[in-house]
């Protein structure tokens, strides 16, 4: 089996969309079945988890570099727009908002805040949806961090900004 192009480097910053912020550690090969696969192992910041990915499989789990500056600013703007009006039925706003997150574009995060933000501000979101919209604030603030070279209580701020001026 060929060697696939390794996409990210060592000591690269990368979003892991269901996890959060982490660093490529090392690219490792591991034997599964009786075949050496390479792996990234990636140290995820904040927490003291370290996962490990096939290489081949990283694209798919929407594993990707920290955005540039301006798709972060296009993420903040994107909280202070309108939205279009989503369902009241929380199970299904809650499954089109796990999607978005599987995917996990910095403007899908930013749609799941602005929406589950917005939302909250009717009425208290369900304890499965206010876990989602935690996790999606929590990528959101540490990658407009990482994109901007800021803290992450200043990405914070940034973020509560755009949201409250609707």
């Amino acid at each position: 089996m060929e060697n696939p192009v390794n996409t990210f480097q060592i000591n690269q910053k990368v979003v892991y969309p269901s996890q959060g912020v982490g660093t490529i550690a090392s690219i490792k090969e591991k034997e599964f079945k009786g075949e050496k696969i390479p792996y990234y192992v990636i140290s995820l910041d904040g927490s003291d988890m370290t996962i490990m990915v096939p290489l081949d499989k990283a694209g798919e789990l929407g594993i990707r570099p920290i955005v540039p500056q301006d798709d972060a600013q296009k993420a903040l703007d994107l909280l202070g727009e309108d939205s279009e009006p989503v369902t009241s039925d929380w199970k299904q706003r809650y499954q089109m908002n796990l999607d978005l997150l599987k995917q996990g574009s910095v403007l899908d995060i930013a749609t799941i805040v602005r929406t589950l933000y917005r939302r909250s501000k009717v009425k208290e979101l369900p304890i499965l949806e206010r876990k989602l919209y935690d996790s999606a604030l929590t990528l959101l603030e540490n990658e407009v961090a990482f994109s901007f070279g800021k803290l992450k209580s200043e990405a914070e701020t940034l973020i509560f900004t755009r949201l409250e001026s609707k």
